[in-house]
This record gives C-alpha cells, structure tokens and sequence, in this order.
C-alpha cells in the first residue's frame, strides 16, 4: 500500500457550547414576546389569549387571561347573578330577539285577512256551507257538546314545546317556562350547551302564546 489510510472526515464537527450559570440565570422563560399582553389575573406571568367581559353591564369592556384563568374565570362567572326571576325571563326575551326592538307585523283593517277573522272565519262562520261539508256550520254545532278552548296550530305546537298540554293555564305556563329557562340556559346550569336547542323552541314558544294573549 502506497500509505496507511487515514480518515478525514468531510464537515467541521459543530458543537453547541452550553450556557453558562450566569446565563442561564438571566434567561426568563415567562417573558413576553413583542406584541403579547400579560394576563389580567394577579400575579400571573403568562400571555393573554382570550377575553371575558367585565359584567353584566359592560359587555364591550373586556379582561384578557391566559388560557387556564380565562376558563376559570368563565366557570365562575353567572349572568343572571342577583336578579330575579321576572328579570331573567325579560333578558332572555330580549336576547332571543337580538337584543333589538320588535314589531308586530298585523293585517290593515281593510285587508281581507282582517275581515275574514273579524267574520268568525275560523269558526266556520265566515263562509257559507249548506251541506255541512266541514261540519261547521251554524246547525251542527248546535248539536255538539261544549267544545275544548279554539287553539291554532301555532298556540297547539308552543304548548307541545313547553311539555304542557291544551287545557294549561297562564299560572302553569308562567311556571313551566321558567323551570325549562333555568333548566336548559348553560348560565343557570353550570355551563352544559347541549340544551341550548331546546332553550331557544322554549323561548319562541312562550312569546307565541303571549302574543295569543294565553299568559
């Protein structure tokens, strides 16, 4: 052989110099990056990455946490802390309407709607029927017992939403709606959303039977 074989390996071994004590020391590892926000909470060293309102009534005034206070802080919080049950009924009328005025969208009193229901028409006295084909007219019904309170179908399905029956009155209504708000709402009830569905037919179904004047 010619020499003996050596090895010369191709790259510079790089090798990383690990800090020193004093190093080490001045390194925070809890310090803000530029554009980052502390947590709101005292004493916490963390970023802010998620917002909460202030209160009820500064819904536009935020807190920024960190995301473990921001949890905490939601877990804890209650809305409809310190008021009544009347109030709590108002709010969530208010908030299922977008928090915005309403109007009543009513038929002119010339419109033909309007004279249709002011002739009885769903009672059958608003048209003629001389061969009795709905079986409502003036001569059958004389002949039928007292019938059962006259519900539309809207008054029928709010009822059906609220879990009641036809012949419930305003007082079991009133009562009914107000168990199914506390029941359903995830501020009364430790948070769970999974009935926020059914808080929102309950809802609508209340105001429909006010509307009808039935509360």
């Amino acid at each position: 052989m010619a020499g003996a074989f050596q090895y010369r390996p191709r790259f510079v071994d790089i090798r990383v110099r690990p800090p020193t004590a004093e190093e080490a020391a001045q390194a925070d590892v809890h310090a803000l990056k530029p554009g980052q926000r502390a947590c709101d909470h005292p004493g916490c060293r963390l970023a802010a990455s998620a917002k909460a309102p202030k209160s009820r009534d500064m819904l536009n005034e935020h807190y920024w946490f960190c995301q473990p206070h921001a949890a905490d802080y939601n877990r804890n919080w209650n809305f409809f802390a310190g008021m009544s049950e009347s109030e709590v009924r108002a709010r969530m009328e208010q908030s299922a309407l977008g928090d915005r005025p309403t109007w009543d969208f009513k038929a002119g009193k010339n419109s033909r709607e309007s004279a249709a229901a002011a002739r009885g028409f769903a009672t059958g006295d608003g048209f003629r029927d001389p061969f009795d084909l709905f079986g409502r007219t003036s001569a059958s019904r004389a002949s039928e017992a007292p019938a059962r309170r006259n519900l539309g179908k809207l008054e029928r399905t709010a009822l059906a939403d609220l879990d009641l029956d036809e012949d419930a009155d305003a007082a079991r209504i009133r009562a009914r709606y107000t168990e199914l708000v506390k029941l359903c709402h995830p501020d009364a009830n430790g948070g769970d959303r999974s009935a926020e569905a059914k808080l929102q037919r309950t809802i609508r179904a209340y105001q429909v039977l006010r509307k009808a004047k039935m509360v």
